[in-house]
């Protein structure tokens, strides 16, 4: 079965970065077009930023300018690195490879203000 495992959450104050980072455990992971959705509390999951296999980005308007996705197909990993972050980032982050390589289990990003 295929697992895509979330990691570099944590808590940051306003202003500060972090940067996630999604491995997958298959090996047609270059093949995938990989996203990144984040669920606040009372929130319904919305969709942050995408990346192509050929390596094509789309970011949400409240991200742009501020995240940027990425991908290591060597290391089956895709990454989004959070700059400028806001009390309003605040959220579980989870990593997605559409309905083949599913969902990732979340992590825990919060912003301090």
């Amino acid at each position: 079965q295929v697992q895509l495992v979330e990691s570099g959450g944590g808590l940051v104050q306003a202003g500060g970065s972090l940067t996630l980072s999604c491995a997958a455990s298959d090996r047609t992971f270059s093949s995938y077009t990989m996203g990144w959705f984040r669920q606040a509390p009372g929130k319904e999951r919305e969709f942050v930023a995408t990346i192509t296999s050929g390596g094509l980005t789309n970011y949400a308007n409240t991200v742009k300018g501020r995240f940027t996705i990425s991908r290591d197909n060597a290391k089956n990993t895709v990454y989004l690195q959070m700059n400028s972050l806001k009390p309003e980032d605040t959220a579980v982050y989870y990593c997605n490879g559409g309905s083949k390589l599913g969902w990732g289990q979340g992590t825990q990003v919060t912003v301090s203000s």
